[in-house]
């Protein structure tokens, strides 16, 4: 795949990639919840992250051709963003397994692709752990990758866990009738990751080379107990409540982690 192949026709391709995020926090009363969802409404409002989306676009190299946009009640929102294909090729640099830029604008619509992203605040009042998810898809077909756009986003959003799926689907032939099922080289995810953020996850890979599946998950390494308080933080807690709060966050990050409940 170092070489660049001469196809018959358009490139058929498929490229997806999925990627979820989790931010966990404890809020011990019916308020500190409320607050919480609120909080996260605002800052991951449709506004947001459509300008997100915008960003990935343009990292990707490809065009927007239209957007939807929703913010929902009681909370949550969505965007997609359909785009198309640029009339030139993606330069080299889009196409080699290394991080992507980041950019300081995000989403729309493709005619061959599109980007989407939906947000899930969720709580329950026994247990006082609130999860916030934003699942992110970028669907893209022909030359354009998805990959470049990974690094950006995982920089966007404040995220405990992250778990990321990419697959290469189809197939497009070249100009002596051969079909080729992947045009680019990966041997896993995290290389696209900076090595800021290979540093502060743990990481996890499961690979299925010959159908051209990735998955990588990640689970945050540093953990400080205030970073996951919605009010007032450890200071109102004595040492008893702080380790208690501190087994059931990290019960809560385990258990997603795994996709498994833990005893």
């Amino acid at each position: 795949m170092n070489n660049k192949l001469r196809l018959h026709g358009f490139n058929n391709l498929t490229k997806s990639l999925s990627f979820n995020i989790y931010d966990i926090c404890y809020t011990k009363t019916e308020k500190e919840r409320q607050e919480y969802i609120e909080y996260i409404d605002e800052l991951y409002s449709a506004d947001r992250l459509t300008k997100i989306l915008t960003d990935v676009v343009d990292i990707i190299g490809a065009n927007i051709l239209n957007i939807a946009r929703q913010d929902y009640d009681p909370q949550g929102a969505s965007v997609t963003i359909l785009v198309a294909e640029h009339e030139l090729p993606p330069s080299e640099d889009l196409m080699q397994e290394k991080p992507g830029p980041l950019r300081d604008t995000v989403v729309a619509h493709l005619d061959k692709s599109h980007v989407t992203v939906h947000t899930y605040p969720e709580s329950h009042p026994h247990g006082g752990i609130s999860t916030f998810r934003a699942d992110i898809d970028v669907s893209t077909c022909g030359l354009i990758s998805p990959l470049k756009a990974l690094n950006y986003l995982i920089h966007s959003f404040d995220s405990d866990i992250v778990t990321v799926d990419y697959r290469v689907r189809g197939f497009t032939r070249d100009v002596d009738g051969v079909k080729h099922y992947i045009d680019h080289n990966i041997n896993s995810i995290q290389k696209y990751l900076t090595e800021d953020t290979r540093n502060a996850y743990q990481m996890i890979d499961v690979n299925v080379y010959q159908e051209n599946t990735f998955h990588t998950k990640m689970l945050l390494k540093d953990f400080e107990l205030d970073n996951y308080l919605f009010g007032e933080g450890v200071k109102t807690m004595d040492a008893a409540e702080r380790t208690e709060v501190e087994a059931k966050l990290r019960k809560e990050m385990l258990e997603i982690f795994y996709s498994r409940n833990m005893p």
